[in-house]
């Protein structure tokens, strides 16, 4: 599924579009279409902690969001060796509208109990 990105991600403004790919039940890659070389590996939050935030209402605009859209909520995952010392960044989930095919990123409060790069490892086995 192709997405426009409404509003820049961060470090990487230059991507416009990406296409989004399932790799199993708890894992997605997000491939620019700009550069092929360049992909993320994303994570269902959900699956691994208990996670909840609002979205801004400048965010939901972006990505043309209303009540009854289908949102999609992800994390980037820093893969790492061995796959349990992989990173979870919790506070810049990525936004997907599958009902608009737009998404967007937002940058959490430091203040939230979310950490920007925390080992996959802590939410297995619990």
């Amino acid at each position: 599924m192709t997405f426009d990105i409404s509003t820049p991600l961060l470090g990487f403004e230059n991507i416009k579009q990406v296409q989004l790919e399932r790799v199993d039940d708890i894992f997605m890659k997000m491939i620019s279409c700009d550069d092929q070389l360049l992909s993320f590996t994303l994570v269902n939050p959900f699956i691994l902690r208990e996670y909840d935030f609002e979205v801004p209402t400048t965010t939901l605009e972006a990505l043309e969001a209303t009540q009854d859209s289908n949102l999609l909520i992800l994390n980037i995952v820093l893969i790492q060796t061995p796959i349990e010392d992989s990173l979870v960044n919790f506070l810049a989930p990525i936004i997907f509208n599958t009902d608009s095919k737009k998404a967007s990123q937002i940058i959490l409060a430091e203040s939230t109990k979310y950490g920007v790069a925390e080992k996959i490892s802590s939410y297995f086995g619990r």
